[in-house]
């Protein structure tokens, strides 16, 4: 009986919140996981040992998303490894709020390169090795502010509406070779970057949520792992938006 080969699934900042669910919803027998982090995060080695416990391989690189080499070394070994990558999930995100007037260049800068760039780095990397499959599944995580706007997010907002642009763009050119390309926009995720929020105004962002409650990263990994699903195939250039009703 010939040998089921693993499906290779690569999240970029896996290390914690919402990336962390994601490796965990594809952890098993059947997948070899590759992680990034940046800077070094002492969390990659729990979402190491994690998958490990539920029967799955993982493993994570400190790889910076905006440095073309890095990005290139970190998938050149993938390939080495399992000569494969089957699903690309663009999560590896930062925020750096203010209000326009007062926004640092430094600032916008940051947030548009590791929001966008870093995505635009992968994906064209990725999206080489799939085209010579004639498979894959990229997913990138925008966000409802991406169409919604949000005050004191000019740049987060922007490097997140580019995405669905970026996304839309991309699932056209890779849709003939039988690549899907989606994007996720959660709305308000309990994660690390919303956990610092002040309470006034995580109140503010509860009130517009129509279910009353914030979501969990774990909600966004299974929209994650249905769409990289054969039951998916026929679903590309799509925001699937899970925000509890956030937006409608």
């Amino acid at each position: 009986m010939q040998e089921q080969v693993k499906r290779t699934i690569v999240v970029t900042g896996g290390s914690r919140g919402i990336g962390r669910a994601i490796c965990l919803s594809f952890a098993g027998p059947d997948t070899e996981i590759y992680f990034n982090y940046f800077p070094e995060d002492l969390e990659a080695a729990e979402t190491i040992k994690l998958v490990e416990a539920q029967g799955g391989t993982a493993k994570g690189y400190c790889v910076n998303v905006i440095s073309e080499s890095d990005v290139n070394a970190f998938f050149d070994t993938i390939i080495e490894e399992t000569g494969r990558i089957d699903v690309l999930i663009n999560n590896a995100g930062i925020t750096r709020d203010g209000l326009l007037v007062r926004m640092k260049e430094q600032d916008w800068d940051m947030v548009l390169n590791i929001n966008l760039k870093g995505v635009f780095l992968c994906t064209k990397v990725v999206a080489k090795t799939m085209m010579k499959q004639r498979s894959g599944t990229i997913i990138n995580m925008s966000s409802v502010v991406g169409v919604t706007g949000n005050g004191g997010q000019a740049n987060y907002v922007a490097s997140k509406a580019g995405l669905i642009g970026f996304t839309k763009t991309v699932a056209k050119e890779l849709a003939p070779r039988g690549i899907t390309v989606n994007a996720i926009a959660p709305g308000f995720i309990e994660s690390d970057m919303t956990a610092v929020l002040p309470e006034k105004a995580r109140e503010a962002m509860l009130s517009q949520i129509a279910l009353g409650r914030p979501g969990q990263p774990e909600d966004i990994a299974g929209v994650a792992k249905f769409l990289a699903s054969e039951a998916a195939a026929y679903i590309t250039g799509q925001v699937i938006h899970v925000s509890g009703g956030m937006y409608m």
